[in-house]
């Protein structure tokens, strides 16, 4: 009789037998697996071994099917240890599809040269790029509405592939990255998830996607904006995705100290989180978000139809901490939400939490929310062209609220209702903890170097 596995079966117990194996390699006795000079095999502790764990079953969107395992898989020789860039750069292998497990140790700079040596805007900068002539070319009082074309311009591109050919870093299918210890840091990188699948990420921070050369972008109906290039961690088109305690922030260069030009903050970061172009079955836990304008973004564009029935992501125990916006902003996706803890400071920036768009059908259930007295629960949700939203438990500064009604009844007569029933009742969850419950967990366990507590 021959026995056939089911794909998430056969999954789990590929990553089964090579955790069994690495442990038999690890044996006395065992010959060492061979090094290279940029990357070296890290042999599993006796204790407890994040890159081998796997997303438990039902923990959201991302164990539907076969489930996600990243790099639990990998054999003794994928199990890699880095300490700068060229060490990631190396073990992340072009984005191949091998099963590996990186390790992160440390502080790694992406804006760093071969030799290691630190790299700023100057040394990227190309072409007679500068950026008083970009201004004095671009001003939109001389300049008009046109979108920005000639030498400046051509400049201002060439000087941003020079900087996206050392930060954006492609994270290939059945692939783990996990932090270290407490003291792991991704700094200056823009991680990109492409048209991969099985990948998890945990237990690292993620800081500072900086981009050196944000373009101009007028707006003939109002003032225009600055478009930045780089999000700490993309998702375009993957599937079965795990972000489980992680910290992203604009932490060392906060979008609130950059200097304003053409009427418009000067932008440097884009999302810290941002999951589009078709991606599917992801879940986020225990993660922090934080000291940033536009978090999240789920869905890029109101005229992507071919997003519908993808998107479906699972947000549970994360922290959203001084985030202006988009925590998240769903087009399209089936969200569930759930046991989240939202603060804004008294004297942080809010525009809105919760960003209710075009055919998205989020379920919220059992969110904290803490905000100053000038913030009122109307100001949680925005909706553009969104119809509907299902939410429950919700408690803001300690009181139980119905965030839809309240938005009904602030916005009446101003913008079009928001219904009650999105069409649909998550299965794939863990226990929903009461509000009150869960923010006191995800204040004390969420985020980087928390992932063992």
């Amino acid at each position: 009789m021959t026995w056939k596995l089911r794909p998430r079966t056969a999954r789990r117990a590929a990553a089964a037998l090579a955790l069994l194996l690495g442990s038999l390699a690890l044996q006395p006795g065992a010959r060492a697996a061979t090094t290279s000079p940029d990357t070296a095999p890290e042999a599993s502790s006796p204790g407890r071994d994040l890159g081998r764990e796997v997303l438990a079953d039902n923990d959201g969107w991302a164990a539907e099917g076969t489930g996600t395992t990243g790099g639990a898989a990998a054999d003794e020789d994928h199990v890699l240890t880095v300490r700068n860039r060229a060490q990631l750069v190396a073990a992340l292998d072009g984005g191949s599809s091998v099963p590996k497990i990186i390790r992160v140790a440390g502080t790694i700079d992406a804006n760093t040269d071969d030799r290691g040596r630190r790299l700023d805007c100057a040394d990227y900068a190309t072409d007679g790029y500068d950026l008083d002539a970009y201004l004095a070319a671009y001003d939109p009082r001389t300049w008009g509405g046109a979108k920005p074309a000639g030498p400046q311009e051509d400049a201002r591109k060439a000087s941003a592939a020079r900087q996206a050919e050392r930060v954006e870093m492609l994270v290939g299918s059945n692939t783990t990255i996990v932090g270290i210890g407490a003291g792991a840091v991704l700094k200056g990188a823009s991680l990109q998830v492409k048209d991969a699948d099985n990948v998890i990420i945990r237990n690292i921070e993620l800081r500072d996607a900086y981009d050196c050369f944000p373009a101009w972008q007028p707006n003939t109906g109002g003032l225009g904006d600055w478009k930045t290039a780089y999000d700490t961690l993309w998702l375009r088109g993957a599937t079965h995705v795990w972000v489980d305690h992680v910290t992203a922030s604009d932490k060392g260069h906060p979008d609130d100290r950059e200097p304003t030009h053409f009427g418009r903050n000067y932008l440097r970061h884009d999302g810290l989180l941002d999951i589009t172009n078709g991606s599917d079955l992801v879940t986020v836990s225990w993660s922090r978000f934080a000291d940033h304008d536009k978090a999240m973004l789920i869905g890029n564009g109101d005229g992507v139809t071919t997003d519908r029935g993808k998107l479906r992501v699972t947000l549970h125990h994360n922290e959203f901490h001084s985030v202006v916006q988009r925590a998240p902003r769903v087009r399209f996706g089936q969200v569930h939400l759930y046991n989240n803890r939202y603060v804004i400071p008294e004297d942080g920036d809010h525009r809105y939490s919760l960003g209710i768009s075009t055919e998205s059908r989020i379920v919220a259930e059992n969110n904290a929310f803490e905000a100053p007295g000038h913030v009122e629960v109307a100001d949680l949700l925005k909706s553009w062209n969104g119809s509907a939203l299902t939410q429950r438990g919700t408690v803001f500064n300690g009181f139980p609220v119905d965030l839809v009604s309240i938005y009904n009844a602030y916005n009446s007569g101003s913008e079009t209702d928001l219904a009650t029933d999105t069409g649909w009742t998550p299965a794939l969850h863990g226990p929903v903890d009461s509000a009150a419950k869960a923010a006191a967990e995800v204040a004390r366990k969420a985020g980087a170097g928390r992932a063992a507590r």
